[in-house]
């Protein structure tokens, strides 16, 4: 007999960076940062060059998916970031998650394609600020000014690889896997501190596509944190 499918309420997941709690107001702070709790991750792999694949995705989530490199397109579904010529990650809100999963492999039976979900095993860092860029500089090789807004790019910091998505031109936003979280969130708040870090919620430090992903989940945890 199968095993029933178990699930876990929003509010009761524990994000992997939890234990930060925002700090108190400081008149000198150059950065913001915000986790961003919670969202669901889905890997689509596929061939761009296989139509069958590229319109069954598009009727789930609402549109093509991006074939440009770096490319980050809100959608019906949520947010698609382009990870390779046969990859892409779909950001969603978690209560759509199992929604989403469904109806993909649904619509792509058939076809050569994999669909996964990886909700579990990503975060995601949003840094805001007048020296956003100048701190992923230090941070990492790759040049994020040339980074137009709508766009993303997967590159490493240190010994630790992530996507960083520049959604606006306030800050970007850091998804990376959980496993990484303690050791990426250490980096940059070592480098950050010339330039004055605070920590904040979600209100505070928004990422103009990903935020509105959050919804209910966020205020719930927002409720459950002590005062």
């Amino acid at each position: 007999m199968p095993k029933p499918a178990y699930t876990v309420a929003a509010d009761a997941l524990r994000s992997p960076l939890c234990q930060l709690q925002p700090t108190a107001g400081r008149g000198d702070a150059g950065l913001l940062a915000a986790e961003l709790p919670h969202l669901g991750y889905l890997v689509l792999r596929g061939r761009a060059d296989d139509v069958a694949f590229m319109s069954a995705v598009a009727g789930v989530i609402g549109a093509p998916l991006p074939t440009k490199p770096r490319t980050a397109l809100r959608c019906a579904a949520g947010v698609v970031l382009w990870q390779s010529p046969d990859e892409w990650w779909l950001l969603c809100a978690r209560s759509q998650r199992d929604r989403l999963v469904a109806a993909l492999e649904a619509a792509l039976r058939g076809c050569f394609a994999q669909v996964a979900d990886n909700s579990g095993g990503f975060t995601a860092l949003r840094i805001s600020g007048k020296q956003h860029l100048r701190l992923m500089h230090h941070l990492s090789p790759y040049d994020f000014e040339s980074l137009a807004v709508g766009q993303c790019v997967s590159t490493v910091m240190s010994k630790a690889g992530f996507t960083l998505l520049r959604s606006d031109a306030q800050g970007v936003t850091l998804v990376f896997r959980r496993s990484f979280a303690d050791y990426i969130w250490r980096l940059v708040e070592r480098t950050a501190r010339p330039y004055g870090l605070q920590l904040t919620d979600t209100r505070a430090c928004t990422d103009a596509l990903l935020t509105p992903l959050l919804g209910g989940a966020e205020a719930q945890r927002r409720q459950l944190q002590p005062a």
